[in-house]
C-alpha cells in the first residue's frame, strides 16, 4: 500500500484527510479531555492531516458539550451525538463510516492505548497490510491493570473461546486501537452486525473471511480504573461470538 505520508498535506477545502481518527465514547466527560489533548498535541507534528471524529454513545453526562468546547481550540475535532445509547460496536461504525482519511484508526476514550503507536502501524500498512491491531499477547506487548485480577482471569478465558471459536491465528483481538485502510475499513464495516463488545471479534472475521492480511503489532496497553467493562460484558460478548460463529458459517461476511 503506497500512503505517500509527505504529500498528503491538505492543499485546499474538501481535500480528504489522510488520517481520521474514530473515538467511540459513553459518560467519558472525565477523561475524554485528557485523550483529546494527547491526540491533538501528538497529531500537531505531523506533516498530514488529520481528523478527530468522537462518536457519543447516548452519554448522560457533559461528554457532549465538552467535545464540543474543544472543537474549538483542537483542529478538525467534530463530535457525533447518537440519541440513545447502542453500544460500543455501533458508535465505531458510526464514525467509521463519517471518516474520510485514507486511514482510519478508532482509539479507546481512555487512551489506555497511547497514540504515539499509530507510526510503527502505519508503517505495516506500508509494508502492504490492509488492517493492523495492537496486541497485549506478543512480543513486548504489556498490559498493566487497575481494575481488580478479575479482569484479568475473565479476559483470558475469554481470549481462549475467542480463538478456538473465530480467530485462531489472532492472540488478541480485544484491544482498542485498530487501524484500516480506507478501502478496507468500507468493505469490513459494511458487513458488521454486532453493536457491542463483540463487534472486534466480528470485524477481524469479516477481513480474514475475505482475504484482508491482519498485522498483530505489539502495545502497551494501560487500563484505568474506572472501566465500565463488567462481568454481564463477558456474558454478552460470548453470547456475540456464537452468533458470529454462526454467521461465518451461513456466509453472511462474504462481500
Amino acid at each position: 500500500m503506497n500512503l505517500h505520508i509527505k504529500s498528503t498535506k491538505r492543499k485546499k477545502s474538501g481535500t480528504n484527510p489522510f488520517l481520521s481518527v474514530v473515538i467511540p465514547a459513553y459518560n467519558e466527560e472525565e477523561r475524554i479531555g485528557h485523550t483529546l489533548s494527547r491526540i491533538n498535541q501528538y497529531l500537531s507534528f505531523k506533516r498530514y492531516d488529520y481528523e478527530i471524529i468522537v462518536v457519543d454513545d447516548g452519554s448522560s453526562d457533559n461528554t457532549v458539550a465538552l467535545v464540543s468546547k474543544l472543537s474549538h481550540r483542537i483542529k478538525n475535532l467534530s463530535v457525533i451525538k447518537n440519541g440513545k445509547n447502542r453500544g460500543k460496536g455501533f458508535a465505531v461504525r458510526v464514525g467509521m463510516r463519517r471518516a474520510q482519511g485514507r486511514i482510519r484508526l478508532f482509539m479507546d476514550a481512555d487512551n489506555s492505548v497511547d497514540i504515539s503507536h499509530l507510526d510503527e502501524f502505519i508503517r505495516w500498512l506500508e509494508f502492504g497490510y490492509e488492517v493492523v491491531i495492537g496486541s497485549i499477547k506478543i512480543g513486548e506487548g504489556k498490559a498493566v491493570e487497575h481494575n481488580g485480577v478479575h479482569r484479568r482471569l475473565l479476559g483470558s478465558l475469554a481470549n481462549f473461546l475467542i480463538r478456538a471459536l473465530a480467530t485462531p491465528r489472532i492472540r488478541d483481538t480485544q484491544r482498542g486501537f485498530k487501524l484500516f485502510s480506507a478501502k478496507a475499513a468500507k468493505k469490513i464495516f459494511s458487513r458488521q452486525t454486532i453493536n457491542r463488545f463483540g463487534f472486534d471479534i466480528e470485524l477481524l472475521v469479516i477481513a480474514r473471511k475475505n482475504g484482508y492480511q491482519v498485522k498483530e503489532v505489539p502495545v502497551v496497553w494501560d487500563n484505568p480504573a474506572g472501566s465500565k467493562v463488567g462481568l454481564t460484558s463477558y456474558v454478552f460478548t460470548l453470547v456475540e461470538l456464537l452468533r458470529i460463529a454462526l454467521n461465518r458459517a451461513v456466509g453472511k461476511y462474504n462481500f
